[in-house]
């Protein structure tokens, strides 16, 4: 979801500042505007003094300009954070025995915990992301399931099996999976 608002937010600031822009380059070349744009010619001024001092003896002007600006750093603020945390955990630390230690990708992780869990019966197919941080990953496991399936069955399995087996050989006291199961489309077979 997060990744769908980013781009459309991305796009919909992009399209608004391309705009403004052109507009205020094609004025700047010479072009002229339509009589209802806020320039009208290469020397105009973005606010004239009378609409820069229009809402001053208001009480009001202010602290509605203050909290909208406020409001508007907050909304970036939570955006960069959104778009610079990682979602995916790039490594795990494996603890050897020699005291040395060695680094496990989380893609080779999630590789192997997706097809483990898809070999299962009646696993149409198996998507996992590992998240969290390095010394306490999670697992996001989605799983699509035929029809005949039992899902307590399907789930058992994936605790049992392939979150047990990637625990144990990354050497994890613990690894708390969601899992997310949905039921494969498929058509009605015809009768005649």
């Amino acid at each position: 979801m997060l990744t769908i608002v980013n781009r459309v937010l991305i796009g919909a600031v992009g399209l608004l500042l391309f705009l403004l822009g052109g507009s205020v380059l094609a004025v700047g070349l010479g072009l002229r505007p339509p009589s209802w744009w806020i320039h009208h010619g290469r020397h105009d001024v973005l606010l004239s003094h009378a609409e820069r001092t229009r809402w001053r003896d208001a009480g009001w002007w202010w602290p509605t300009v203050l909290a909208v600006l406020a409001v508007l750093v907050l909304l970036a603020l939570w955006w960069l954070t959104a778009v610079l945390r990682r979602h995916r955990l790039a490594e795990v630390p494996v603890d050897t025995g020699d005291g040395e230690g060695a680094l496990l990708r989380g893609k080779a992780l999630e590789g192997v915990l997706a097809r483990e869990a898809g070999e299962a019966d009646g696993v149409a197919a198996a998507h996992v992301r590992l998240t969290g941080r390095r010394t306490a990953p999670e697992a996001r496991v989605a799983l699509r399931l035929e029809p005949h399936v039992d899902p307590g069955t399907v789930l058992h399995d994936l605790t049992e099996r392939a979150l047990r087996h990637a625990r144990d050989s990354a050497g994890l006291a613990a690894l708390p999976a969601e899992v997310r199961i949905r039921s494969a489309e498929y058509r009605a077979e015809r009768v005649s």
